[in-house]
């Protein structure tokens, strides 16, 4: 049975496991979220189909006292469902090389970093992302960054210049460069470590996914959602119809995911 088949019959697929390495957690400001703990989150994941999430929380991104505690306990709790992006908050530098300290420490928690650069209004070249560069580039790491089309923080440009200097990176472009996507395409055709992420792509305009699939190819474009900000109906929805082959979502459901995992 096709994949899109077996999703709308059963509204989950029996061999090709999703992994949805773009996700948040908790609650945030002006915004509403009927499930957003661990516990109702994987109730959803498992409707769905979702083998795996990498998040990082709310609390991590936007309240420094808290920071990353409350990422390390989520993972506990349902370890076989989450992993976690070590946040890093750049205007807490006292606060980074607690979070590296604490990367060493949960190396079954964290597979990377998580950058929010337009948010927090810090580039991402900025001196302050240093050391979690060069820590994530010693150990070969994922940076799951929010990228956005003409940003002055983390567009294509500033991707480009990180690209260049942090080669063993995994430098996962959250939202593709949204808008710019030729830019976002080039930058992963250029570049071996960069992956096209499909999270708030499929809002613009149809044919996107094609795109990437046709000029960047399937092996560089990653499975990503902000759940719980979007729903997986939908999302999986896109993929499927998409005009690409079967091959090519597996690969953006779960074998591009799988292959950047086993390298952590």
């Amino acid at each position: 049975m096709r994949l899109k088949e077996e999703f709308y019959q059963n509204g989950k697929f029996s061999d090709c496991p999703i992994y949805d390495l773009h996700g948040h957690m908790g609650s945030f400001y002006g915004a509403h979220f009927p499930r957003n703990s661990p516990e109702q989150m994987v109730k959803i994941m498992e409707k769905f189909g979702v083998k795996l999430l990498v998040f990082c929380h709310h609390f991590t991104l936007f309240s420094p006292d808290i920071g990353n505690s409350v990422n390390i306990e989520s993972v506990k709790k349902f370890p076989d469902k989450f992993r976690a992006y070590c946040g890093i908050n750049p205007h807490y530098p006292e606060n980074i090389k607690k979070d590296l300290e604490d990367f060493e420490q949960n190396k079954d928690i964290f597979v990377g970093f998580k950058f929010l650069a337009d948010y927090h209004r810090v580039p991402i070249t900025d001196e302050r992302y240093k050391p979690a560069w060069e820590f994530a580039d010693k150990k070969n790491l994922l940076v799951l960054m929010h990228t956005w089309g003409g940003s002055p923080s983390d567009g294509p440009q500033q991707v480009r210049k990180c690209a260049e200097k942090y080669k063993n990176v995994k430098i996962l472009m959250g939202h593709s460069c949204h808008g710019e996507w030729d830019k976002a395409i080039k930058l992963s055709q250029d570049f071996p470590n960069v992956y096209l992420d499909l999270c708030a792509v499929p809002d613009e305009e149809r044919g996107i996914i094609e795109k990437f699939v046709m000029e960047a190819g399937s092996e560089k474009i990653i499975f990503g959602t902000d759940f719980p900000w979007f729903n997986y109906a939908y999302y999986i929805g896109t993929v499927l119809g998409a005009e690409i082959s079967e091959e090519d979502r597996k690969n953006i459901f779960f074998k591009n995911a799988q292959r950047l995992l086993k390298k952590i």
